[in-house]
């Protein structure tokens, strides 16, 4: 874990960053972040690269998680840079510190295509938004093509060594669907970058029940 925490952010720079200059990237990251509010968790968060995209008013207070201690202390200082106000907790997405029903907005970008078990993730997620609290996900998953399909099944294992464990080929909406009701979504893919992490959905969840 100490090595990773030391190799992870800077590669994490290295291969997102310059996608992140790429206007459609960052209208992709404001229409995912429009609709924060209220209190607001960014689960997985890493280097913050959602942090110059939140909108300008209706976050009261944005908290950010990463398992990754490095990957938060980068997330500080680009926060410092755009002049925005965050809580850093070193904590994995299964595993969250923080009572039930604790927050009005919980967003994950690129997130559970990386994660151990998809359906722990999202039960935690869900565990800490209010009944009614919104959960804002943008995520790598399988193509509909079903040639690029395949190339993500044959490389999904060499691709997890390169990207920090990324499953490119995963069927994540309907793992969201079993646990929110997913009232927005769209599928496009990415403007660059290798053709098996292109494809992405983007969407709103809602918390439904008191359980």
């Amino acid at each position: 874990m100490a090595l990773r925490d030391r190799l992870a952010p800077p590669l994490m720079e290295l291969l997102v960053g310059p996608m992140e200059k790429k206007p459609l990237v960052k209208a992709t990251r404001r229409k995912l972040l429009a609709a924060a509010e209220g209190r607001v968790l960014e689960v997985g968060a890493g280097t913050g690269f959602n942090l110059p995209h939140y909108p300008a008013a209706g976050v009261d207070e944005l908290v950010l998680t990463d398992g990754l201690d490095g990957m938060l202390r980068r997330a500080g200082r680009r926060a410092e840079r755009v002049g925005r106000e965050v809580v850093t907790t070193q904590a994995p997405v299964e595993s969250l510190p923080f009572p039930d029903a604790a927050f009005d907005t919980v967003v994950a970008s690129l997130l559970l295509c990386s994660v151990e078990d998809q359906d722990r993730a999202l039960a935690e997620i869900r565990r800490v938004l209010k009944p009614g609290g919104q959960y804002l996900f943008l995520e790598h998953v399988r193509s509909n093509d079903p040639k690029i399909a395949r190339r993500q099944d044959r490389m999904e294992r060499l691709w997890g060594v390169i990207a920090f464990g990324c499953h490119p080929n995963r069927e994540t909406l309907p793992r969201i669907g079993a646990a929110f009701a997913v009232e927005e979504v769209e599928r496009d893919e990415l403007p660059m970058g290798p053709k098996i992490v292109r494809p992405y959905v983007l969407g709103r969840a809602v918390r439904q029940g008191q359980a």
